[in-house]
């Protein structure tokens, strides 16, 4: 199978196994892709999740260093033999990618490649992913392809094993969302009641505090200080929420991904067409990536609740060092002129604090029958 001793079955088996006990997507194609390329003895691998705009939602190497990829730059585009491997679902073999007619090029800092073996993932009819391999290490034939027809029938085990091992991760992801979105809404509820509670017993003790002014004045300063107390413990349980309904995925993921998997959610949960794109997008402050997620999610719920809409594009692009958030409905819109109105109903009041709170804008364009547009630009780091 292999000029190199001791590859065959178990190595399969290693790898298979090695794809089954993951439950994380991005975990599951890194072991994908690290699988193939110690399987086939190449030089590079990489997994691209295509998403549907021309671009990939998901793209992992192995063999490319982290410096190597950062100098190469944006996630490749749909184009040239990744594009056919995705629209014909077919196997593509080649003794030199470079030569292919459907080769575009590269940029500069990408690594140079020659024989390549690509094929698809695929889950029935629907095309997950691509699937490829360059520089085989074994001596080459002349003018011939280093990978072999069993190097292509072994990837082809490999992606059949690695669609079933996706297909469950996505179900483990979606099963955890789930669980996420009900515990959130308990904690929702708990802090709903706590914090009533705590501002019930404000009110009554500063009540209590002014009735007391003029007749007691000691009894009324216990009061106040009461009061005091009241509002300390408040603050505190709301402190406690925010904390523990900070999305751990954001950390984990980082914003775009983040974004992408709750945006496929909604898409599913909800008649109108939800979409997302980003394009360029870099790392930003912590602080500033919670305001856009938290934006983007009231954004979101304003427009899939409220406004009627069947289409929602959701836009993430990067301006400068910073980056500008664009959520777009074709629903019924309002007023502008009535925004002090609407304001506080659909949270822009909110949504202005949490932009300005990291240096940042927010821009609301609506019309009646016209849709809405939220806008939010945030500065970088």
């Amino acid at each position: 199978m292999s000029h190199r001793p001791g590859f065959g079955l178990a190595a399969v088996s290693t790898a298979l196994l090695a794809m089954s006990r993951r439950l994380e997507v991005r975990d599951v194609l890194k072991t994908i892709v690290a699988s193939a390329r110690e399987l086939l003895d190449a030089e590079y691998a990489a997994l691209g999740v295509p998403d549907d705009h021309g671009g990939f939602a998901q793209f992992v190497v192995d063999g490319v260093s982290d410096a190597q990829w950062k100098a190469i730059g944006p996630l490749p585009r749909q184009h040239g033999i990744l594009a056919s491997m995705l629209r014909d679902a077919k196997p593509e073999r080649l003794a030199d990618v470079r030569k292919d007619p459907r080769f575009e090029g590269w940029p500069s800092a990408h690594p140079d490649m020659s024989d390549f073996l690509g094929l698809p993932i695929k889950d029935g009819e629907e095309t997950m992913g691509a699937l490829f391999l360059a520089n085989k290490r074994c001596p080459k034939p002349q003018g011939g392809c280093g990978f072999t027809e069993e190097d292509e029938e072994l990837l082809g085990i490999l992606a059949q094993h690695a669609a079933i091992a996706l297909t469950n991760a996505r179900l483990y992801e979606r099963s955890r969302e789930l669980t996420i979105a009900e515990e959130r809404s308990r904690l929702a509820h708990e802090l709903h009641d706590a914090v009533s509670q705590k501002l019930f017993s404000l009110r009554l003790t500063a009540q209590a505090a002014a009735a007391l002014v003029d007749r007691d004045p000691a009894r009324a300063k216990g009061e106040l200080q009461q009061v005091a107390a009241l509002a300390a413990e408040a603050a505190d349980e709301l402190r406690a929420a925010v904390v523990e309904l900070r999305p751990a995925a954001l950390d984990e993921d980082g914003l775009v991904n983040t974004l992408r998997t709750q945006i496929q959610v909604l898409d599913r949960a909800h008649s109108a067409r939800v979409t997302f794109d980003a394009c360029g997008i870099r790392a930003l402050p912590a602080a500033q990536e919670e305001a856009l997620l938290r934006v983007a999610q009231e954004a979101l719920h304003n427009a899939l609740r409220h406004s009627g809409a069947a289409q929602v594009d959701v836009a993430l692009i990067r301006r400068g060092q910073g980056a500008v958030l664009s959520v777009t409905d074709n629903g019924k819109g309002f007023e502008p002129r009535t925004v002090r109105r609407a304001g506080r109903h659909l949270g822009l009041v909110s949504m202005r604090d949490r932009a300005s709170g990291v240096g940042g804008r927010l821009k609301v364009e609506s019309a009646p029958g016209r849709g809405t547009t939220v806008e939010m630009e945030v500065p970088g780091g």
